[in-house]
């Protein structure tokens, strides 16, 4: 009986060891006899997953949200309904749709559920036998994809649909999620490749992809429940949260004088001295591009080229009209300082609410014309006299603070004089500090020996 439970043991540490006997993932000659159904055939050895996915934030694109102001609690946000000046939409207004034609003839396929991980006609929220059939399992799930595939058309019937990859090939490559696989969707977040963020996540941009890590190595799903961060932006949630921290622990420095900060300074603050993405976008005036098709005008830069700002954050959420960002106070106990991306977008408000209207963007993109895409916008959402709405809408902006939470990096992490410098990237004084206090932050006694000490190992 010992040597029974020894040799399951055995067994057990060789097979969780990485790269363990390499596999071939179970059912494979079921798949090459019958070939791959979708979810039905995943779900002969993971039976329930699908139903399982139809409740996440991937397939809803929302949730509720506990973290941010003037929010009906009994409500879910997120992708599906918010409005906010990186994008201007959601999936209820730009839904996936056929692009009238623009100056030059042309037409195309466009709208935010380009990403979602169905077929479209069983889409953002959708339950049932059918959406469960319309999960793309192996679009996050095979390292065979072919994201050509993946791209809407016009099915026998007229009807706008997402195309998915089924095939035999790609069902045989189960594994891990790579970064191609998340990245896909994630580098066109905010409208474009790489505009919300500017980089994307290589060995050359983040720390952990230079160790060789994958997105899920931090992104680690609980029944398909992906955990993230506290991004005030980023509303929607599965209810699982991660920190770095969480791996790292809250003295993760050989000296005590750099881990005696992390109580009040977040980890991003150090360690993601740059950003990048798009800084502006104006959604009142649309620019002509190369391919005919009219897109908000945009502001963007290259990773790296953006200083953060630095703000108390308690991981709770300011939420008006015309600024979204961080709570928080030097004072309050539990409040770390952030480093966040400003974001400013211009967009139309109405006239009579303040609220920020929402804009579909078929008549613009086709022909400029943004006001009748505010008017489309408001008919779709059974707002009373559309025309009148689009008509009296204000031009104004928004401010949002995005946070930092990729672009890691170790050796061009901030150290003492950085910040305790005279000119140090900390503005003490707005961050809440009297004068004196300001004058003592940054006196050189803090940082000196330091840096004789830091010479004295690269000499």
């Amino acid at each position: 009986m010992r040597r029974s439970a020894a040799v399951a043991s055995a067994l057990i540490a060789l097979l969780q060891a990485p790269g363990a006997l390499a596999a071939e993932h179970p059912g494979r000659s079921q798949i090459e006899k019958d070939g791959y159904k979708g979810p039905s055939t995943c779900e002969e050895c993971h039976p329930g997953k699908a139903k399982e996915f139809l409740g996440t934030v991937h397939w809803k694109h929302a949730s509720k949200v506990d973290n941010v102001e003037n929010l009906d609690p009994k409500q879910e946000y997120g992708m599906k309904n918010r409005i906010y000046t990186m994008c201007n939409g959601n999936d209820i207004v730009n839904n996936l749709k056929e692009i009238p034609k623009n100056a030059d003839g042309k037409s195309k396929f466009t709208g935010c559920n380009t990403c979602h991980p169905g077929n479209h006609l069983n889409d953002v929220g959708s339950s049932g036998p059918e959406a469960e059939a319309a999960v793309d399992c192996l679009v996050c799930h095979s390292t065979e994809y072919d994201f050509r595939q993946r791209k809407p058309y016009k099915d026998e019937q007229g009807r706008v649909v997402m195309g998915q990859d089924r095939s035999t090939k790609a069902a045989l490559a189960i594994g891990k999620p790579t970064v191609k696989n998340c990245m896909t969707c994630h580098e066109t977040a905010g409208g474009g490749v790489l505009v919300k963020r500017g980089f994307s996540f290589t060995k050359d941009t983040d720390a952990h992809a230079a160790k060789g890590m994958v997105c899920v190595d931090c992104h680690q799903a609980k029944d398909h429940r992906i955990p993230t961060g506290f991004d005030p932006n980023n509303w929607a949630n599965d209810g699982l949260r991660l920190s770095c921290d969480g791996c790292h622990g809250e003295k993760p420095h050989k000296s005590a004088d750099y881990n005696r900060h992390t109580a009040r300074i977040a980890c991003q603050t150090c360690h993601i001295p740059r950003t990048g993405g798009a800084v502006a976008k104006d959604f009142t005036v649309w620019e002509k591009g190369g391919d005919g098709f009219y897109e908000p005008t945009t502001l963007k830069k290259d990773a790296n080229e953006t200083v953060p700002v630095y703000a108390w954050y308690d991981q709770k959420v300011r939420n008006e009209p015309h600024f979204i960002g961080p709570k928080g106070s030097r004072k309050d106990g539990k409040s770390k300082i952030y480093p966040f991306k400003i974001y400013m977008g211009k967009a139309f408000y109405d006239a009579k609410s303040g609220k920020l209207l929402s804009m579909d963007f078929a008549p613009p993109m086709a022909n400029g014309d943004t006001r009748a895409g505010v008017e489309s916008a408001a008919r779709t959402l059974g707002m009373k006299d559309p025309a009148a709405v689009a008509k009296a809408a204000v031009p104004g902006w928004q401010t949002i603070y995005f946070g930092s939470n990729h672009l890691v990096t170790r050796s061009k992490a901030l150290n003492c004089v950085n910040c305790h410098g005279v000119n140090g990237v900390l503005n003490f004084r707005e961050l809440g500090y009297a004068p004196a206090e300001v004058k003592k932050l940054t006196n050189p006694e803090l940082y000196f020996k330091q840096l004789v000490e830091k010479q004295k190992e690269e000499w």
